[in-house]
């Protein structure tokens, strides 16, 4: 895939981010989508667990056991990249718990934590990397595969929007205007791009770093799918069971679109 084409699907998640960020804002477009924003966390959490599991990974091994030369050396790749996709899921727990304690994603982000100006922006700072790698992820994977991009191009839009309006509410949660919410979107927006943009400049350069930023970077989504959607659908379902049942919807999605794209 040219550079052009994956700066194209760059724009797009970034976009959402964006959007997420106007729902928050425009507090009348808000009240008329929250229902929705709730089912739409549920979705990217199924789609997204899926997508890992049954597209990238698959890919990953395949990738890492293509170098070997033996057995012995396709054990050791396979390690490799598991423990690529630990560091890139703990990379992100380091990030939203420790540089920026009780980070906490969706509506419901709690106020107290984030009531400071400086907190609001170290919280910002750490959703950056975490949407930095967003965009590694759909990048990484489009450079490997087209159909595998196609794949985590949707599971990652699916969360965007959700995390726009994360990063809009920590900003007016610290008593910042709308004009500065919207601006944490953009900049949460750009680092997205950045991901992608640093992918496709290695594309040219060094197409061999694509094997180890696709398990790292799937070990990004999966915390985001895991450690950060799962627990707000779980928190959400005790206003709305249904939203659980959602989850499983996205997997279905997920088998859908993967049966369509083949």
């Amino acid at each position: 895939m040219n550079v052009g084409e994956l700066l194209l699907f760059g724009s797009l998640v970034a976009l959402a981010n964006v959007c997420g960020g106007v729902l928050l804002a425009r507090p009348g477009t808000f009240h008329r989508s929250k229902r929705a924003l709730r089912y739409l966390v549920a979705l990217g959490a199924g789609f997204m667990l899926s997508a890992i599991f049954i597209e990238i990974m698959p890919e990953v091994f395949a990738l890492w056991a293509g170098k070997a030369t033996s057995d012995v050396a396709a054990s050791e790749g396979v390690l490799g990249a598991m423990t690529l996709l630990l560091g890139g899921y703990l990379l992100i727990h380091f990030f939203e718990h420790t540089i920026a304690p009780h980070f906490h994603f969706g509506e419901e982000t709690h106020p107290e934590a984030v009531v400071r100006p400086s907190a609001a922006y170290t919280a910002i700072g750490g959703l950056s990397i975490h949407t930095f790698f967003d965009g590694v992820s759909v990048a990484s994977a489009f450079v490997v595969d087209r159909k595998v991009g196609l794949l985590v191009f949707v599971a990652v839009l699916l969360h965007k929007v959700p995390e726009g309006f994360t990063a809009a509410s920590i900003m007016l949660a610290s008593g910042r205007t709308p004009a500065r919410a919207l601006g944490a979107t953009l900049i949460i927006g750009a680092a997205t791009l950045a991901g992608v943009l640093c992918v496709a400049l290695l594309q040219t350069r060094a197409t061999e770093a694509v094997v180890y930023a696709l398990p790292f970077s799937a070990g990004v989504t999966l915390y985001v799918a895991a450690s950060d959607l799962i627990p707000e659908v779980n928190h959400l379902e005790h206003k709305n069971p249904f939203v659980s049942l959602v989850v499983f919807v996205g997997v279905a999605l997920f088998y859908a679109l993967h049966v369509l794209i083949g």
